[in-house]
């Protein structure tokens, strides 16, 4: 099956230009991998208040939005600059071992997409539409191990649905206190899921949402054969990066660095250990 189903070619106008997204098939084939060797329990249930199909529409909305105002402004990078073409290779290795933590990832049309920016950020909106700030490889000096930690990370963030889960949680809450003792209904959190806007972009995390992004990303990462050690130096590099005069941090005022997050990382590194080196015997 082909991974790769890119837009097809127009001549820009710049090198920024014009876009050239990166689809990939959401069937792609893998391995069955082996039971989860990171310990993040089961996905909350309360997402399931939300529908997903109306909440990754709204995400593609504007993820189509962020791609259309960065082409106007020139800093959408077109598929031969080379800093796309190696997310598209990370992308490419990591997507595979998506499935297993959600299967509505089959039917994704991921997206990987690069913007110009000094911004240090990056992100994976629900239905799999990657983006990454040339900021957070620039300035941060990403490995490519590094790089798949973090693209890791945000896809987790949309295999676990925790946007799904925040606006269930939000949003489910005040239609509790406005319809009393009735039983709460999909249409209400539906409306809610498709008028969030621009909030998808900026929707805040809990801690125990961003501890399974970590885990889940370094196991993805780790499968895909990057090297687990990678998810401790990105975020010792985000720690210093959050103490220096560097400007733009998007990324870390959403995703705090912390001497615990770095240690609970420390100790899952040896658990995915093993899957790594598989992966790169078999590589």
């Amino acid at each position: 099956m082909c991974l790769f189903c890119p837009a097809p070619s127009v001549a820009p106008s710049s090198p920024w230009s014009a876009r050239r997204a990166f689809l990939l098939a959401a069937g792609a084939a893998a391995a069955t991998p082996v039971l989860a060797q990171v310990d993040v329990g089961s996905a909350s249930s309360l997402r399931k208040l939300v529908p997903a199909e109306t909440l990754e529409q709204s995400a593609a909305q504007q993820y189509r939005q962020m791609l259309e105002q960065a082409r106007a402004k020139r800093a959408l990078a077109p598929d031969n600059h080379p800093q796309l073409q190696r997310l598209h290779a990370i992308a490419k290795r990591l997507i595979p071992y998506a499935m297993p933590w959600n299967d509505r990832a089959r039917q994704w049309r991921w997206e990987v997409n690069l913007i110009g920016s000094s911004q240090i950020n990056a992100f994976c909106m629900p239905g799999g539409k990657i983006a990454f700030y040339t900021g957070i490889l620039d300035q941060l000096k990403l490995t490519d191990d590094e790089a798949a930690m973090i693209m890791g990370h945000e896809m987790a963030h949309a295999l676990r649905e925790h946007a799904r889960e925040r606006i269930a949680k939000t949003q489910g809450t005040n239609l509790a206190l406005r319809l009393g003792s009735q039983l709460l209904g999909l249409g209400d959190l539906g409306q809610a899921a498709a008028g969030l806007g621009g909030q998808l972009l900026t929707l805040q995390f809990s801690r125990s949402d961003e501890s399974e992004a970590d885990l889940v990303g370094l196991e993805l990462a780790a499968r895909a054969g990057y090297q687990p050690s990678a998810a401790v130096s990105l975020w010792q590099k985000m720690g210093n990066a959050s103490g220096s005069k560097q400007g733009g941090l998007a990324f870390l005022s959403t995703h705090p660095s912390g001497p615990a997050r770095i240690r609970e990382l420390e100790q899952n590194v040896p658990k995915v250990q093993g899957l790594y080196e598989a992966a790169r015997r078999n590589g």
